[in-house]
């Protein structure tokens, strides 16, 4: 899987251009995602990703980082153990470009505006 482009509202995968929030979880882009509560993340909101919970989980929490990851949303990862990786949505771009360059068992979930 490789991101080719990534800029606010838009995000391009294995040359196919997604311009709605998306998940990419085992090898599939699972694309218009959706949240309970808008800009906050909660583990209901990862439900495909908690099925088969991966090594790590990149969040791209938007530009300027308005998505926030909830506590609750932070204890059920760990609990699962899965290592949660959170930045701006380019930086978790490229986090998750080199954690797949590792092999790691990595998911990704990309707020793509604000």
């Amino acid at each position: 899987m490789e991101i080719t482009e990534c800029r606010f509202g838009r995000l391009t995968i294995d040359g196919v251009t997604y311009d709605k929030d998306l998940i990419i979880h085992d090898g599939r882009v699972h694309p218009n995602w959706f949240r309970k509560k808008g800009h906050s993340l909660f583990p209901e909101d990862l439900s495909v990703v908690l099925l088969n919970p991966p090594e790590v989980l990149v969040v791209g929490r938007g530009h300027m980082k308005v998505m926030r990851v909830p506590d609750e949303t932070r204890v059920a990862l760990a609990e699962r153990g899965v290592e949660l990786v959170d930045l701006s949505t380019p930086h978790a771009v490229a986090r998750f470009m080199e954690l797949v360059a590792e092999n790691r068992r990595v998911s990704a979930a990309f707020h793509l505006t604000c």
